[in-house]
């Protein structure tokens, strides 16, 4: 699997092509997208080994390095059966963990899930019924050093991304920065107009038709980052406030097991402040 990201100009798609033929790589699947209005160039090609040679991921990174520095990609090459390791964060509510274990314990979600960190005990038994280390690390009054923690958790188990699934804890720029293009969040799509405590309800009685949820990568602008992935669902006036957070939290265990999903098969693509997902 290769992606690549670059300022564009005639000829990219055409060398990453010619250097896979030259190597007996046979495409199995191939997008790009140009981004006219930035100048910039993405893509991500599947391939296939026709010859043993081209089935050494290393030999191949280190030959594709010219292609790379010619067009000054920012790139990645991967076997594709290669799974990044994800940590996951939760507070107190279950469902985008629980979805999450539930599809990866029974393989339709190609992760190595590295443990599950919280801020509270709840998530614990049903993580550890998962086979799945739970390290709580609870703020105590000293939120820098609960976040070094995290951190250090993050670092130690070589995970690749933070997945914030449903981590009612705000964090810091430092961490943020730190973690950059490697932390995506979940929330409700009330965003903007109901921030705060208990959303729904207030949402409910401003008569809202419209429940949603988006995934997105984290960044030092709160619920602001790079969107992943949203999706919706229609309510009417018959609607209860606990109808809504029902709905809610299915829309929120859906999107966001699509992007980390999305992010598994490495389809997504950081561009400024946008994502392109290749689907």
């Amino acid at each position: 699997m290769l992606t690549l990201a670059c300022a564009d100009r005639v000829g990219i798609v055409a060398a990453v092509s010619q250097f896979l033929a030259e190597r007996g790589g046979f495409i199995t699947d191939s997008q790009q997208y140009a981004d006219r209005k930035a100048g910039r160039f993405f893509m991500r090609v599947a391939f296939e080994a026709t010859d043993d040679g081209m089935g050494d991921t290393d030999r191949l990174r280190g030959e594709f390095g010219d292609v790379g520095a010619r067009f000054a990609m920012d790139w990645r090459l991967t076997a594709a059966d290669e799974k990044p390791r994800m940590l996951i964060a939760v507070s107190k509510g279950s469902h985008c963990l629980a979805d999450l274990l539930h599809r990866w314990q029974t393989g339709t979600l190609a992760v190595d899930i590295m443990g599950v960190a919280s801020n509270h005990p709840d998530m614990r038994r049903i993580t550890e019924w998962h086979g799945i280390p739970y390290h709580e690390l609870p703020p105590n009054g000293d939120k820098a050093a609960q976040e070094e923690a995290l951190f250090s958790l993050f670092e130690r188990t070589r995970s690749e991304y933070l997945i914030l699934a449903r981590y009612m804890q705000v964090l810091s720029e430092g961490l943020v920065e730190r973690l950059a293009g490697r932390c995506v969040n979940i929330h409700h799509s009330f965003l903007p107009g109901f921030k705060g405590a208990r959303p729904y309800h207030r949402a409910h009685e401003r008569g809202v038709k419209l429940i949603g949820a988006t995934a997105h990568f984290v960044t030092a602008d709160l619920d602001e980052g790079p969107i992943i992935e949203q999706a919706v669902e229609r309510v009417d006036h018959r609607a209860t406030a606990e109808d809504m957070i029902r709905i809610g939290r299915d829309i929120e265990a859906q999107v966001l097991a699509r992007a980390v999903s999305w992010l598994a098969d490495r389809r997504v693509l950081q561009n400024g402040g946008k994502t392109v997902v290749f689907r």
